[in-house]
C-alpha cells in the first residue's frame, strides 16, 4: 500500500486538497487551461465566485487566490462592479510556464511554436555571437569533444538529445548573459512537451543537426563572431523547419 493512502484501500485524497497554497494552484492552473482555450473567451466575465466556489468545491479564499495568479499572468483585470475580465491575448503573460504551455497545446497551427523558435534563435545568435569572444580554450575543447561524441550518437535520439541541449548551454553560460539564457530555458521547458515541437528526428535528421553545431563550433574556433551567430540562426531555423509538421505558415520564420 503506497504511502498515504486510505486502509480500505479506496483512492487517496490528492495532497493538494489538504493544502491551501495547494488547491489555489489547482484552481488557478485549471482557469488558465479554460481561458487560453476560448471556454472563458477574451472581453467575458468570470464565473462569479460562489459558482466558482461551488464549481471546484473550495472556499471564497481559495478563488480569490487563484483569481490573484490568474492577474499576475496577466489573464483578467478585476473591476469593481464589472466582476472579473478575461484580457484581451495581447495582455497574457507568455513567458509564465502555465499560460505558455497552455497556449502551445492550443495552438492549431505551429505560429506559437514557430514565435519560440524566432525568439529563441535570436537569443541564441546574440549569445554565440559573444561567446565567441569570451569561451577560453578549454571551453572551446570540451564544445569540440561534444560534436564528435555527437557524431557517433546520430543513431540514438534520446541520447543524442541530452548533448545537443548541453551544447547550446555550453555557449550560452559562455556569454554571461544570464537573463537570456533563463528565457530560453524557460522556452524549452515548457516546448519539450509539446510533441508538435520535439517532433520524431530521424538518423538523418540528427546528422544534419549536428552538420550545423560543427559549424557553430568551427566558426567559434575561429574567431569569427558574426559567421558564429548566422550558422546559429540557420541551425536553430533547419533543425525546426526539419520537425515542424507542415510548411504552412513558415513565412513567419523568414525574418
Amino acid at each position: 500500500m503506497s504511502i498515504g493512502s486510505p486502509a480500505d484501500g479506496s483512492a487517496a485524497t490528492p495532497a493538494w486538497t489538504r493544502r491551501p497554497a495547494g488547491l489555489s494552484t489547482a484552481v488557478a492552473r485549471e482557469l488558465v487551461e479554460r481561458i487560453v482555450s476560448g471556454v472563458y473567451p477574451s472581453g467575458s466575465a468570470l464565473p462569479t465566485e460562489p459558482s466558482l466556489c461551488e464549481t471546484f468545491s473550495v472556499s471564497r479564499t481559495v478563488i480569490r487566490e487563484s483569481v490573484k495568479m490568474l492577474q499576475e499572468k496577466g489573464l483578467v483585470r478585476v473591476r469593481q462592479g464589472s466582476g472579473t475580465l478575461v484580457t484581451e491575448r495581447d495582455a497574457w503573460n507568455l513567458l509564465d510556464a502555465q499560460v505558455l504551455a497552455a497556449t502551445i497545446s492550443t495552438d492549431p497551427g505551429s505560429s506559437v511554436l514557430d514565435d519560440l523558435v524566432v525568439t529563441r534563435r535570436l537569443l541564441e545568435a546574440d549569445m554565440v555571437f559573444v561567446a565567441t569572444g569570451t569561451l577560453d580554450e578549454a571551453g572551446l575543447r570540451q564544445l569540440g569533444a561534444l560534436v564528435d561524441l555527437m557524431d557517433t550518437l546520430v543513431t540514438d535520439w534520446p541520447t543524442y538529445m541530452p548533448r545537443d541541449k548541453e551544447f547550446h548551454d555550453l555557449i550560452m553560460k559562455a556569454s554571461g548573459n544570464r537573463i537570456a539564457r533563463g528565457v530560453v530555458h524557460s522556452l524549452e521547458l515548457q516546448a519539450a512537451d509539446a510533441a508538435k515541437y520535439v517532433g520524431s528526428p530521424t538518423t538523418s535528421d540528427c546528422v544534419d543537426s549536428n552538420r550545423g553545431h560543427r559549424e557553430i563550433f568551427e566558426r567559434m574556433a575561429a574567431g569569427d563572431a558574426a559567421g558564429a551567430a548566422a550558422a546559429m540562426q540557420a541551425h536553430i531555423t533547419e533543425a525546426w523547419l526539419a520537425r515542424r509538421q507542415s510548411d504552412e505558415g513558415t513565412e513567419r520564420l523568414a525574418r
